[in-house]
């Protein structure tokens, strides 16, 4: 079973920065890639950003040149630098991690709980 934690979001005013942190663990052999999500009230969930297990990063269009998605691949753990925030970048921030649990070549998608990010004056 494979846990996902994020944490690190809140209230910032409009042109400010935020750090997320997202720490998988349990029964990791190893992680594939992990991602952002956002889902904003009655919008569907979007895809933020996402690092392979090779370094690869790909960004949604709305946040590329602002955000950086990175990871600790000892710690197991990816954080997203959030700056210049817009209140459009208001919403639930979840991470989700594609792991290999042994040296099987499936895969399991896990999700952590969500952290609100407002941006707000």
């Amino acid at each position: 079973q494979v846990h996902v934690v994020e944490s690190g979001g809140g209230l910032v005013q409009p042109g400010g920065s935020l750090r997320l942190s997202c720490a998988a663990s349990g029964s990791i052999f190893r992680i594939n890639a992990m991602a952002w999500y956002r889902q904003a009230p009655g919008k569907e969930r979007e895809l933020v950003a996402i690092i392979f297990s090779g370094g690869t990063t790909n960004y949604g269009d709305s946040v590329k040149g602002r955000f950086t998605i990175s990871r600790d691949n000892a710690k197991n753990t990816a954080y997203l630098q959030m700056n210049s925030l817009k209140p459009e970048d208001t919403a639930v921030y979840y991470c989700n991690t594609v792991v290999q649990t042994t040296a099987r070549p499936t895969t399991t998608s896990n999700w952590g709980q969500g952290t609100q990010v407002t941006v707000s004056s």
